[in-house]
């Protein structure tokens, strides 16, 4: 046997591991990065204390699992927006972009506590007061999810912007 076919199996018996690996690695696999995933699916929403219909909401991972992203349609205004959710594994906290069909947005942060996501804006200012937005969903037993989106003053709720059930289509 020539030496360059000697190099030639040597260096396939080298590289032939490397074809039977998964080459991507995955990156969002964490428990921190699946703390979410209870709220992906396709949904219908209703009001959680009259059961009025809100609207129906697809959520889905992408980018390999790294971003969960929200498509909401309103039952009856045709109001529509959509949330881009991520775990910043730098910072340890999850993070969501919502933008809606209106031009408005909303950035939030925090982590999951026990069966809740609770997420916050920063403060801002409105009528001379410091606001923030938090919104909760919490996985039910049942399989629900309820969204509660509260304004706060301090730690005392002012006003509840949404409060939905969600119910797998």
């Amino acid at each position: 046997m020539s030496v360059q076919k000697l190099i030639l199996i040597v260096g396939l018996f080298a590289i032939a591991p490397l074809f039977g690996q998964n080459s991507t690695p995955c990156n969002c696999c964490t428990e921190n990065h699946k703390a979410f995933d209870f709220w992906i699916g396709d949904w219908t929403v209703s009001n959680a204390t009259n059961g009025a219909p809100a609207g129906t909401s697809k959520i889905r991972q992408e980018e390999g699992g790294c971003v969960i992203r929200e498509n909401w349609v309103s039952a009856s205004s045709g109001y529509t927006g959509t949330s881009l959710n991520f775990y910043n594994a730098t910072a340890e906290r999850w993070e969501q972009l919502w933008i809606d069909n209106s031009g408005a947005y909303l950035k939030l942060k925090g982590n999951r506590t026990g069966n809740k996501m609770i997420l916050a804006s920063d403060p801002f200012d409105k009528d001379g007061k410091k606001l923030v937005n938090r919104i909760t969903w919490t996985a039910n037993e049942d399989g629900t999810v309820r969204q509660l989106w509260e304004i706060l003053e301090g730690d005392k709720v002012i006003n509840t912007a949404f409060d939905g059930l969600y119910k797998k289509e």
